[in-house]
């Protein structure tokens, strides 16, 4: 079974032992052909997001993947690459402080299961980037906060305990909520079964209850001609 790997400008290709996953196929490669190849590991086990890379063009945690035949494994996108398939991820953690997704004024109250059960979900996210890396807007808006730290501010702000939700919602406005194309990449690659396309539609929607509002749909043209809304109807025709 043979995979290439993207190694700075230049591709190469070895032949691994089947039934491996990446994980440990890139391991042989180290052990066996070159002891410099790079890349990034931690717990084995799905639960650290240290190993995410690209195969194929799809992110995958290296640790859980499967070999199914010739791959072609590459590093996170939208990443400054520091050495093979091992990346910096600095810049997308920055995101969660840009967005203040913590508890800003904690309130006492009893949770029931029904309210742990609505952020168990997205309090999985391990943080490991497949999300960032996926996502289109970044090719365009390197600023964008990016699906991961949205779904967290989701989290924070339907908490019970946060007080001021407010605070959470407007630090997310610039460059973050209304800027997601909602094209779904990021829920397909997530490997906890999250939803951040379902939780930013959702925080959409509490940011109107803020009195937020899409700043692009003003200048939005849906059709000609229209008579100055920009809906596309013309009051003349039949």
């Amino acid at each position: 079974m043979k995979i290439s790997i993207q190694r700075e400008t230049t591709v190469e290709s070895f032949e691994v032992s089947k039934g491996l996953t990446l994980l440990a196929a890139l391991y042989e490669i180290k052990e066996k052909y070159d002891g410099s190849l790079t890349f990034s590991a931690g717990c084995r086990a799905s639960v650290c997001g240290t190993c995410a890379v690209r195969v194929n063009g799809r992110e995958v945690l290296a640790c859980s993947y499967k070999l199914q035949g010739d791959e072609h494994i590459e590093p996170l996108q939208y990443h400054p690459v520091l050495r093979d398939l091992k990346v910096d991820k600095s810049h997308s953690l920055q995101t969660l402080n840009k967005s203040q997704t913590w508890l800003h004024r904690y309130t006492q109250t009893l949770l029931t299961p029904e309210d742990e059960h609505r952020s168990e979900r997205q309090t999985d996210c391990i943080l490991c980037d497949s999300c960032y890396s996926a996502c289109p807007v970044y090719a365009v808006n390197p600023d964008f906060l990016g699906p991961f730290t949205l779904t967290r501010a989701y989290r924070y702000t339907i908490d019970k305990r946060e007080s001021h939700a407010k605070s959470i919602v407007d630090a997310v406005q610039s460059n973050g909520v209304w800027d997601c194309t909602l094209c779904g990449e990021c829920t397909a690659v997530c490997p906890k079964g999250i939803d951040p396309k379902m939780d930013i539609t959702l925080l959409r929607g509490e940011s109107v209850k803020f009195g937020h509002s899409d700043p692009g749909f003003a200048t939005q043209n849906f059709g000609t001609p229209d008579f100055g809304g920009g809906f596309g109807f013309d009051p003349n025709g039949f």
